[in-house]
């Protein structure tokens, strides 16, 4: 099978994550043909071969129901794939597996960043578990950013917050930092009367270590009721998306053009106001031109419309592919 767009030609998308994975089957012309979940996508805990070996039953689901054994393109939207040397072996990996004669993987921001967008051009923040962001340019030009946390210098994603507000928390209830709400209201959370008594539960593990990412939610709660510390930790998250998204419209000569801000994963899409405000506030000074927006659609699609790029597909065929996943038929 070639690269041409003709009526067999079919895109198989997937957006993986550390939680879950979406699959999908998509016709030259857009059709959704079918679609599949799974779970996670932890290359770095499993393996890569066992991790898709896992991705293999969603992707054979889909097939099945398609009634395919193959497609022309593979555009794979992975978590975990940060650095373009991860990207070149997880392809290899793919291609072995012969489900697409071409394989196109790219880090799951660029989904979230193609899914709110009508063509590919834009830059896209992504905050959840961590933060990251990426931008890109019709003509193949990209910006991004290795997100491997502290080490590459990043701040924020709901991991880092729930540390940031553990932190504040301890320091004002022995008396070396601010006073904080947090002191009562993180604690408070897991039905504990102390912060000692939390970070006594969290270090002999009677409190799970992934229950961790719960506490952002209550950061987000407390700072909305006032607290002084938790809105800073707030302000510092709305200044750091924004400085993100900032440099990569500098780097791809993007400044100065009317452009989409994306902003996706699920600290950025919870209509935080403190947080939304301020984002807005700091790109209004920053990059007047961009034009920021919320998206809300399963990065799924962007994975679709990537592939449905890569095959040269119309602009009917990617407004199918849209209108199938925004009028919520997800199957």
């Amino acid at each position: 099978m070639g690269l041409t767009a003709t009526d067999t030609a079919r895109v198989l998308a997937i957006d993986a994550g550390n939680s879950k994975t979406d699959v999908a089957v998509v016709g030259a012309d857009g059709e959704v043909l079918a679609t599949a979940r799974g779970g996670g996508f932890r290359p770095p805990t499993v393996g890569v071969a066992a991790a898709l070996d896992a991705l293999a039953e969603p992707v054979g689901r889909a097939f099945g129901e398609a009634g395919v054994t193959g497609v022309d393109v593979l555009s794979a939207c992975l978590a975990n794939a940060d650095l373009p040397v991860e990207e070149e072996q997880l392809a290899a990996a793919l291609h072995a597996r012969a489900w697409g004669t071409s394989v196109e993987v790219r880090n799951d921001t660029f989904a979230i960043l193609r899914a709110g967008v009508a063509e590919p051009r834009g830059v896209a923040v992504v905050c959840g578990a961590g933060i990251n962001c990426v931008g890109m340019r019709p003509d193949g030009r990209t910006a991004r950013f290795p997100a491997l946390g502290r080490i590459s210098g990043d701040w924020g994603g709901g991991w880092g917050l729930a540390e940031e507000a553990l932190w504040h928390a301890a320091r004002a209830e022995d008396g070396r930092g601010e006073p904080t709400a947090l002191a009562r209201t993180l604690p408070a959370h897991f039905g504990l009367p102390t912060m000692y008594a939390l970070i006594e539960a969290l270090h002999l593990e009677e409190v799970e270590h992934a229950r961790r990412h719960e506490l952002t939610p209550v950061l987000f709660e407390t700072a909305a009721q006032g607290d002084p510390v938790a809105r800073s930790v707030v302000g510092r998250l709305a200044e750091e998306v924004a400085t993100m998204a900032t440099v990569a419209l500098t780097r791809l000569d993007l400044l100065d053009e009317e452009t989409p801000v994306l902003l996706g994963g699920s600290v950025l899409t919870a209509g935080h106001a403190q947080l939304d405000d301020g984002i807005r506030e700091r790109l209004a000074g920053w990059a007047p031109k961009a034009d920021v927006r919320v998206v809300t659609a399963r990065p799924v699609l962007g994975a679709a419309l990537l592939g449905l790029d890569r095959l040269g597909a119309g602009t009917g065929a990617q407004r199918r592919a849209r209108a199938y996943w925004e009028t919520g038929r997800t199957g």
